[in-house]
């Protein structure tokens, strides 16, 4: 393998940022999700829960969309808007924990509060007058099926804030995470009916699957064409479980290998050899135990 030149170190520095593809699943999530922020404001607004296997690029969508809508600041005003807020779910389901990062995510952290002002309903109130005055259209939740770590209390309890914070800023609610969070969502009866699902399934060996991989490997800065065989599209889809952030690492890791090795192009034989770089840390972790013995 040659060692690398500054503009080969430029195009694998290129392969390693994140990519966005935008393959038609993908754009249709992203269509809905654009039509609930252009919504007119509710009573009720709509709500959508975007559910599918982990790594099948939930995350990535979200952060597509959110990128969309940067906050702006208003000079007449003094005010920062922006029509989304995008949040990560804590690791349990715990509401002080919530409302804290939400005032860390919009810029107001709570260090400048007072011990008695950090109390749940103390904080409820401040990050409901935040979040008006930020003129939001949506809030997404991100990795909601943290809430099964907790008590079907607990799990009730963060869910009701979740649809208190819709109700009461007048928001669309979206709900991103693995498939095993839908049960847990739809124990809360009335944020049920307003969220609507939205499964993101595995990749399959059809049409779809191959124009999004072709479209990937041509997005790759290679300076000659990759020409597969079907043969080939079928041991990817194999080697990663048809999970799109695989899918994407294998790619990316064979493209940087393309580069060194100046073969500039994804091969069959290529494919063929490649081991999946979660499969390496498995077999490197049992070494590691059996030596131990």
């Amino acid at each position: 393998m040659r060692a690398g030149t500054t503009e080969e170190d430029g195009r694998i520095a290129l392969i390693q940022s994140d990519i966005w593809i935008g393959f038609p699943r993908a754009e249709q999530v992203l269509d809905r999700l654009q039509g609930m922020i252009d919504a007119p404001r509710q009573t009720r607004m709509p709500g959508l829960l975007v559910h599918g296997a982990s790594g099948i690029g939930k995350t990535m969508i979200a952060r597509n969309l959110s990128r969309r809508y940067a906050p702006e600041y208003d000079p007449a005003s003094g005010i920062t808007r922006t029509p989304l807020l995008l949040l990560q779910a804590p690791p349990a389901p715990d509401e002080r924990r919530f409302y804290l990062h939400i005032l860390a995510t919009v810029g107001a952290p709570a260090t400048a509060l007072s011990a008695r002002a950090q109390n749940v309903a103390s904080l409820e109130v401040r990050v409901i007058a935040l979040l008006r005055d930020l003129g939001l259209r949506m809030i997404m939740i991100d990795e909601v099926h943290n809430l099964l770590a907790g008590t079907h209390r607990e799990q009730r309890r963060f869910l009701n804030v979740l649809r208190y914070l819709s109700n009461e800023l007048e928001v669309s609610l979206v709900c991103l995470g693995v498939s095993e969070a839908v049960d847990a969502i739809r124990g809360d009866i009335q944020l049920a009916r307003r969220l609507d699902e939205h499964h993101l399934p595995n990749w399959r060996d059809d049409a779809e699957f191959s124009d999004m991989i072709q479209t990937l490997i041509a997005a790759m800065p290679l300076e000659k064409k990759s020409n597969l065989k079907v043969k080939s599209l079928k041991q990817v889809l194999a080697l990663t479980g048809g999970v799109t952030s695989r899918i994407f690492a294998l790619v990316k890791d064979l493209s940087i290998d393309a580069i060194l090795t100046g073969d500039e192009c994804i091969t069959d034989d290529a494919i063929a050899r490649w081991t999946p770089v979660w499969s390496r840390h498995a077999n490197a972790n049992r070494r590691l135990e059996k030596s131990r013995v």
